[in-house]
C-alpha cells in the first residue's frame, strides 16, 4: 500500500498527517478552521484517498499559516507515498461542474513544480475563511509534490460552489494520475528515466 505519516511542527503550526493513497474516502480531519476541514473531505473523498489529519496553528491571527503549512504537509506525503512514482498515469485531469461554477484541473507528476491558477473569487470570505488561501494552499502543495497543476474556472458566481468545485477537480484529477496502469506497473513513466 502506498501511505505516509507526516509530522511537522513550526512556531505557527503543528501537523500529524496521516495519507494512504490506495483508500476508500475516509477522513478524519480537523485543522482548526472549519470550511478548511470541509475542502479537505470533499478533497479526500472524491480522490478516494485516506487521510487523519490533525492541526494546531496560530489561527487566532488567521488561518494563512494553518492553510500553507497543510499544503505542505499533504504535498509531502504525496511525494514520499508514491516513491519513484513506477507505474502510475503521471497525468490527470477533470472539468466538473458544482451547480454554476465550473472548474477545469490538470496536472502531471512531472518532478517540476508550477502552478497556474485562473480563479476569479467573486467575495474575499467564505465564513471567515480569506479566498486568497485556495491558491497558497495550491502553491504550497505543488511546490513539496513537485506538481504541475493548471486550474481554471469557467463559470461561477457563488465563491464557496467555485471553491468546492476547486477542491473536488483536485481530488479526482489526483486519483487519475496517481492510479497505477497495470501494464506498465514497473515503469516510471518518462523517457527520461526518473520523475
Amino acid at each position: 500500500m502506498r501511505r505516509q505519516k507526516i509530522v511537522r511542527n513550526t512556531r505557527e503550526t503543528q501537523i500529524e498527517l496521516a495519507l494512504e493513497i490506495d483508500g476508500a474516502g475516509a477522513y478524519e480531519i480537523s485543522t482548526g478552521c472549519g470550511f478548511l476541514d470541509h475542502m479537505l473531505e470533499l478533497f479526500t473523498r472524491h480522490g478516494r484517498f485516506d487521510i487523519s489529519l490533525t492541526c494546531s496553528g496560530d489561527t487566532h491571527i488567521d488561518d494563512h499559516h494553518t492553510t500553507e503549512d497543510i499544503g505542505i504537509a499533504l504535498g509531502s506525503a504525496f511525494k514520499e507515498a508514491l516513491g519513484e512514482k513506477k507505474g502510475i498515469c503521471r497525468y490527470g485531469s477533470m472539468l466538473l461542474p458544482m451547480d454554476e461554477a465550473l472548474v477545469l484541473c490538470a496536472l502531471d507528476m512531472s518532478g517540476r513544480a508550477h502552478l497556474e491558477f485562473d480563479v476569479k473569487m467573486t467575495t474575499e470570505k467564505v465564513g471567515t475563511f480569506d479566498t486568497q488561501l485556495v491558491k497558497e494552499f495550491l502553491e504550497a502543495m505543488t511546490r513539496a509534490m513537485g506538481l504541475t497543476l493548471h486550474v481554471k474556472m469557467l463559470a461561477g458566481e457563488n465563491t464557496h460552489h467555485i471553491i468546492e468545485a476547486v477542491f473536488k477537480s483536485l481530488g479526482r484529477t489526483l486519483r487519475q494520475a496517481c492510479a497505477i496502469e497495470e501494464a506498465f506497473a514497473d515503469e516510471i513513466p518518462s523517457t527520461k528515466g526518473v520523475l
